[in-house]
């Protein structure tokens, strides 16, 4: 941590320079003797990307930023306010503190934070931004947070871990016996100091697969940002052994939707079928990834199109949690027929479709936008259709 870079001038700079080229930067060079160009544009370019996910830290003068990867991997602040919510009491570790922004607002529910930290720099950055937001009851700790727990005869209220992969197989399936710290070898290690823990992970991680390997989890938060899953958090309880509850989460501007389910009961709920109706429903995300199915058919009193086509109906309009759309026509899937109808854009969706939304729109020659949402999926009887539909 170079604090030359916190010069009032050199901090005068990089403001001025938010928006310029850094690579342009990289050749012409800086005039700072004690701070170089490189560390100047890393400053930069983590800032930059602090504008909308951090605004809290963007907005603070004087915090020092680490390289732009440790801001794209951290919470951002809208979930990191969200599950400081959640929990509450006297004293919390964050095991994988890193750039300390879940810590910051787990400091605003409990009395004591510790952020644990095992990299020198990142570790002291956590530790002096902390400073210079105001939070004085964080403690900073540049050591293995399990290695602490293994020793320690401390009891703390919760233990948060957010682990990371050791490989990039981003875009595929992983375990959580991939990552650092590997929380399933290390459960008797972390329930020997608290009773309750909260684990961050990717929305990639399976649900199945998250309750076998974690044992003992409580709950389930599937939480979105604007309609995108961003992560998982798995609540554990020392010892809880039935059925976890799904809370779907989707965090907006404007509102926090919610859609809560058991997942034992799910597999034992039988939904209602119908042909499409007045209106048409679509599930946002977070219960997309949920898989609540039949809960969302059976609690909103909505009918399934078909088993796999995940796509809901009915006549009266309800207030429901996802895309709601009033449908204008119906139609079979004809190439043919489809394009009498004339439309020369489209939003296109696909439910349980042999095509893709590409070959389709190449097919319809149809440009993407505008008033009109095309459905193409499966009804109850097996047929392909296309539900021309309106956002309601």
């Amino acid at each position: 941590m170079n604090k030359a870079v916190l010069n009032k001038d050199v901090q005068e700079f990089i403001n001025n320079h938010m928006d310029s080229d850094v690579s342009a930067m990289i050749f012409k060079g800086t005039r700072f003797p004690k701070v170089e160009t490189k560390e100047i544009i890393e400053q930069i370019e983590a800032k930059k990307k602090c504008r909308t996910k951090l605004p809290t830290w963007f907005q603070t003068e004087n915090i020092y930023y680490p390289n732009k990867l440790n801001i794209e991997q951290t919470s951002s602040e809208i979930t990191a306010s969200y599950k400081s919510k959640l929990i509450s009491g006297a004293s919390l570790i964050d095991l994988t503190g890193g750039f300390g922004v879940d810590c910051f607002y787990f400091s605003k529910a409990f009395k004591k934070v510790v952020h644990f930290e095992l990299n020198p720099q990142l570790s002291a950055l956590a530790e002096y931004n902390f400073k210079v937001l105001g939070i004085d009851t964080i403690e900073t700790k540049n050591i293995d947070g399990i290695e602490y727990l293994i020793n320690t005869k401390t009891h703390f209220d919760w233990i948060y871990i957010d682990p990371s992969r050791r490989h990039d197989n981003k875009g595929k399936v992983f375990f959580l016996n991939d990552c650092l710290p590997n929380v399933p070898e290390h459960l008797e290690t972390i329930f020997n100091a608290t009773n309750q823990v909260m684990v961050k992970t990717s929305p990639l991680l399976d649900l199945t697969m998250g309750i076998h390997e974690l044992k003992f989890v409580k709950s389930i938060y599937i939480v979105a940002v604007n309609n995108e899953v961003k992560e998982l958090l798995w609540i554990l309880e020392k010892n809880h052994h039935h059925s976890p509850t799904i809370k779907t989460v989707n965090l907006t501007k404007e509102s926090t939707i919610t859609f809560d389910f058991v997942l034992e009961d799910e597999k034992t709920q039988e939904p209602l079928y119908s042909k499409p109706l007045a209106y048409l429903y679509e599930p946002n995300a977070a219960i997309m990834k949920a898989g609540a199915f039949n809960s969302i058919s059976n609690q909103f009193k909505v009918k399934k199109l078909q088993k796999h086509s995940h796509l809901y109906t009915s006549n009266k309009l309800i207030d429901f949690p996802g895309r709601i759309f009033k449908i204008e026509q119906i139609l079979p899937y004809h190439i043919k027929s489809l394009k009498k109808i004339h439309l020369k854009n489209g939003n296109i969706s696909t439910r349980n479709f042999p095509e893709s939304v590409q070959q389709i729109r190449k097919k319809l020659n149809l440009k993407d936008g505008g008033e009109h949402y095309l459905f193409f999926t499966t009804d109850i009887d097996l047929k392909k259709i296309v539900i021309i539909s309106s956002k309601n």
